[in-house]
């Protein structure tokens, strides 16, 4: 997941200290670890798919822990980023709690030892059956925090990735082809230009211009070039043929007008406004829009895969992470359980989430079809490459600033690949 949180979580961290208590009985068995409390956090949007999902899955771990009290705290991501480690170290752990994956986040609580090995849960509910290899990616640490190989310390239960939001009307309005290929993508950046529109929504402030130019890496990329910048397996250099691909070609975006100049200061929900307004025709970003964009656009639209690419931008979900201090583990265990139950994982689809784990034929909504649709070809294809800012430390500001040059034209790509660099080799663990 990217830095910058989603709506969806926004409105969750609203509800930031807020206890909601999903049965009612006092607190006090949490506290004696008797079994008969669960405590459970997440911060996902009470109207969010994951939010509905996760109240139906209460309302099932209820109905089979007969007796069993569910107390529900609901968290504002931030909260939990900053206070994790602090908490969990502590005696007021949840029995299970939503938490960000990658080496910074699940990885650091695992390797300070924070977390519960589930490694024997996932072999005794065949959990590893359920989620393909890049999509597990991020749930296993090894002993320096690294994800990818090692016990499994959080369980994904949805999906997220990178597509093309298309306006259709816009398309249509003004003689457009909808893409297949690439070459047809741009063709259709310069057809846009070509009557005055500026074809891609962009906000160079936070993290869709960053998406752009890893996307345009990606694309002439494999897995092993995606495990050795991720997952440490191999030297990265920026300037090798992807990298320098991406620098290049998003510098020529801007200077042919696909990108607009005006844009560097720009963030995520401006982009994604100029989308809804119906400003921008093409918008590339995360799968975290799509119930949004359902409720607020006011034309025809649709997506699609970034074209002539195998690898995307995304990952499994955030994860169900169990404490290595939580008192009722067991518990803990069968709720992630019944959140990877497929009536769970289908509410979850006809919300407009991406379900691991649904059966196909019970997602009515033709959108959603689609969405899950393509996340099961990417992810069975080990196509699902993460994110640009994830290997090191501080990385999403080093990548706000560098395609913000690309923007204003402040530095030439060669010297923004300098500066993406110094950065990752300053970040990366050296052995």
């Amino acid at each position: 997941m990217m830095k910058v949180r989603r709506s969806a979580v926004i409105a969750a961290a609203a509800l930031a200290g807020t206890l909601l208590i999903a049965s009612c009985g006092s607190s006090g068995s949490s506290a004696e670890g008797d079994g008969k409390t669960l405590k459970l956090w997440h911060y996902e949007g009470p109207d969010s798919a994951m939010g509905i999902a996760w109240n139906q899955a209460i309302a099932e771990f209820k109905k089979t822990h007969p007796g069993v009290k569910v107390e529900f705290e609901a968290k504002g991501f931030e909260q939990v980023q900053k206070t994790a480690s602090m908490v969990l170290n502590s005696s007021n752990a949840p029995d299970v709690m939503e938490y960000n994956k990658g080496n910074a986040t699940a990885g650091l609580l695992a390797k300070q030892g924070l977390l519960t090995d589930l490694t024997p849960q996932v072999t005794k509910y065949g959990w590893d059956k359920l989620l393909s290899p890049s999509v597990s990616t991020t749930s296993k640490y090894d002993a320096k925090g690294v994800m990818g190989s090692g016990k499994w310390y959080g369980i994904p239960n949805f999906g997220e990735y990178t597509m093309v939001y298309y306006n259709k009307d816009l398309f249509a309005e003004n003689h457009v082809k909808v893409p297949t290929t690439f070459d047809e993508f741009t063709d259709a950046l310069q057809a846009f230009k070509a009557k005055g529109i500026t074809p891609l929504a962009n906000g160079g402030a936070e993290y869709p211009a960053q998406q752009y130019l890893y996307q345009l890496a990606l694309s002439k990329a494999d897995r092993n070039w995606v495990d050795s910048y991720e997952l440490y397996k191999g030297r990265v250099d920026f300037h090798d043929a992807a990298w320098t691909y991406a620098a290049n070609t998003f510098a020529d975006w801007v200077k042919k007008g696909y990108i607009a100049k005006t844009s560097s200061s720009a963030k995520a929900e401006d982009a994604g406004v100029s989308f809804i307004s119906g400003k921008a025709p093409i918008f590339f970003s995360g799968t975290w829009w799509f119930g949004r964009f359902t409720a607020d656009n006011k034309f025809k639209w649709g997506s699609f895969l970034w074209p002539g690419s195998k690898l995307t931008l995304g990952s499994g979900g955030n994860l169900w992470v169990v404490p290595k201090n939580a008192k009722n583990k067991q518990l803990a265990y069968d709720f992630i359980n019944i959140t990877l139950k497929k009536q769970i994982q289908n509410t979850l689809g006809n919300h407009g989430g991406v379900p691991v784990a649904a059966d196909p034929a019970a997602i009515t909504d033709p959108g959603s079809k689609g969405l899950i649709r393509n996340f099961n070809k990417i992810s069975s294809e080990d196509g699902l490459a993460f994110y640009p800012d994830w290997p090191v430390p501080g990385f999403y500001d080093v990548l706000v600033s560098a395609t913000q040059k690309l923007i204003t034209g402040s530095a030439s790509p060669s010297q923004v690949l300098d500066e993406l660099q110094k950065a990752y080799d300053a970040g990366a663990p050296t052995s």
